[in-house]
């Protein structure tokens, strides 16, 4: 039987929520590298796994091409010999320094809110907080300075206090519906919580609010510091929180295993081996392929500030089941991930935009790629900035190849610390924009299995931080992927962008949204298609085009640029 194509294969795996892992162990050869494999119970068929075994080298030349310029021998993560105080990660030295020029400033709080329904066990879900305070040292983690550096000091013990508050009697029947004021209140209460700062000097990087609005209702808010947490670590702790609290309130023993590290050993480790040497090779890759890197000059609706103020806003997205498997299919055809789709999609929008034909967006990866580090809470995610050359008007398909090409090479020198990146290249200090990158996009595909609690069932709750770090930011889950999938099911593809309201306001990033789903509609109908034929105009734009066309060209109307017709801008229509 004709096996698919391996880009297919591994689409069919993602599928059936089977995760494959490389292993690399020591700069290894590729035929030597190890390939884990994780599945949920009953789905490794005995012909599946003969196919995985007989197409392993086909899969590690796939998901790790050779890379010889990055070549990193780099020993296993172990317990670090020395003991507390420990250094700062890469990125939590970034954030310290950050903090220290505005301790008040609640930019990285990392919160979620989840409605809990049902019979709850209040003293099981404090347990259960204070038995993953237990495990993970990050949890209990102070930062302090000593012999003038800034050092992690690791409590030995510590106990996490969940705050309940009643709010049972807060309602007015004689006003509006009390459901109507249950939202307003959840989402004030949120927010402020959200925005409350950590001092990371005497707090613990983690506060936990129960809102008990009826014995069989209530939202649970929960805020962590960057510091000590990225958004794989949110979802550690929620899948431990279930387990923990089955456990329990069953009355039952705690039925995790033990980790083998924690955060402060990867910070003794990357201090120890990421430096120097080690990431020579690397750091000449980025040094070349980010040199003489031009700023995005995106339209905006108000002129650029002279500092970032970090003020945002956010508007969902979401696509069709239709839209989202033909961009996979697309995806597949071309030996392509679909993060390489959206991403060279998305590249498109800002080159029709700006006219710019070289263009680079930041992408945060989880930097998990050694086995050890899949279960810890902490600060690991790094960013890789992926340039990508648009000249030539290439048709989608050629555009593609060279987005495909730029990621895989960035993958393949990921080790680098983005911090030390920007510490070497020392690119001229702008405080109006983001170093590198001022737009970010990231595509969340780690398969998560349905969140289940005893006795309850769960909701989401969607939180306007209030808060973003560039100028555009764009998030998307797979269907069956992410965070949410923790709760829920969704049929195609869904985020959210969020964007600086120094810049833009809410009803242009709605603009872009429509925008970007057109465009992507067009590219699955004819790929080939060049960049300058592709649809941008919604079928209202359209139809206001024709109209407008009667007539005269209205004055308000912005068109920095007209491609096959359409005229089209970021800007407000004014």
């Amino acid at each position: 039987m004709t096996q698919a194509p391996i880009a297919e294969f591994l689409a069919q795996l993602r599928r059936l929520d089977v995760q494959l892992l490389v292993e690399e162990n020591e700069g290894q050869p590729t035929a030597d590298l190890r390939l884990r494999c994780n599945a949920p119970a009953g789905r490794l068929t005995p012909e599946l796994r003969q196919e995985l075994a007989s197409r392993k080298a086909e899969i590690l030349a796939f998901l790790h091409p050779p890379q010889e310029a990055a070549s990193v021998s780099l020993p296993p993560i172990l317990p670090a010999a020395q003991e507390g105080p420990y250094p700062l990660s890469f990125a939590q030295q970034r954030l310290w320094f950050l903090y220290q020029l505005a301790p008040d400033n609640p930019f990285y709080n990392v919160p979620a809110a989840i409605r809990l329904r049902g019979q709850l066990d209040v003293g099981a879900l404090e347990q259960a907080f204070n038995h993953i305070v237990c495990r993970h040292g990050a949890l209990r983690t102070t930062f302090a300075i000593a012999s003038g550096e800034a050092v992690q000091v690791v409590l030995p013990e510590a106990q996490v206090k969940l705050a309940v508050v009643d709010l049972q009697a807060q309602f007015n029947p004689s006003e509006e519906p009390e459901e109507a004021q249950r939202e307003r209140l959840t989402a004030q209460l949120a927010a402020a919580e959200a925005q409350r700062p950590f001092n990371l000097s005497t707090d613990l990087p983690l506060r936990v609010t129960l809102l008990r609005f009826a014995p069989h209702e209530s939202v649970l808010l929960l805020t962590l510091h960057h510091i000590v947490a990225d958004g794989w670590s949110l979802g550690v702790l929620v899948q431990e929180l279930a387990s923990l609290y089955a456990d329990l309130s069953a009355k039952q023993l705690p039925s995790l295993s033990d980790l083998p590290i924690q955060y402060t050993d990867f910070a003794c480790w990357q201090r120890r081996w990421l430096e120097g040497e080690a990431l020579q090779p690397q750091m000449a890759y980025w040094q070349q392929q980010l040199q003489d890197l031009p700023a995005l000059e995106l339209p905006t609706d108000h002129p650029r500030p002279s500092t970032q103020s970090y003020r945002g806003g956010s508007y969902p997205i979401r696509f069709s089941a239709a839209l989202s498997e033909a961009l996979e299919a697309l995806s597949q055809k071309a030996g392509a991930s679909l993060f390489m789709t959206l991403l060279a999609a998305f590249q498109v929008l800002l080159y029709r935009y700006t006219g710019q034909e070289d263009v680079a967006i930041g992408s945060p990866i989880a930097n998990r790629h050694r086995s050890e580090l899949e279960g810890l809470i902490g600060f690991f995610v790094n960013s890789l900035v992926l340039r990508t050359d648009l000249s030539g008007d290439p048709s989608f398909l050629e555009l593609l190849a060279r987005v495909r090409t730029v990621a895989l090479e960035a993958y393949g020198h990921q080790d680098l610390p983005f911090e030390k990146l920007v510490e070497t290249l020392a690119p001229e200090r702008d405080l109006s924009r983001n170093p590198l990158f001022q737009v970010a996009f990231a595509l969340q595909n780690a398969p998560m299995q349905p969140l289940q609690l005893p006795g309850l069932t769960l909701e989401p709750l969607q939180l306007e931080a209030g808060t973003t770090r560039f100028d555009l930011e764009v998030h998307l889950w797979e269907p069956g992927h992410g965070l949410s999938s923790l709760w829920q099911s969704q049929e195609g593809l869904s985020g959210f962008i969020t964007y600086s309201t120094d810049l833009f306001e809410r009803e242009t990033i709605g603009r872009l949204v429509a925008h970007y789903q057109t465009l992507l509609e067009g590219i699955v109908v004819n790929p080939e298609s060049r960049l300058s034929e592709l649809p941008l105009l919604t079928p209202v734009e359209r139809q206001q085009l024709k109209q407008w066309s009667r007539t005269s060209w209205p004055e308000f109307l912005p068109a920095e640029l007209a491609w096959g017709g359409e005229a089209c801008s970021l800007g407000r229509l004014r």
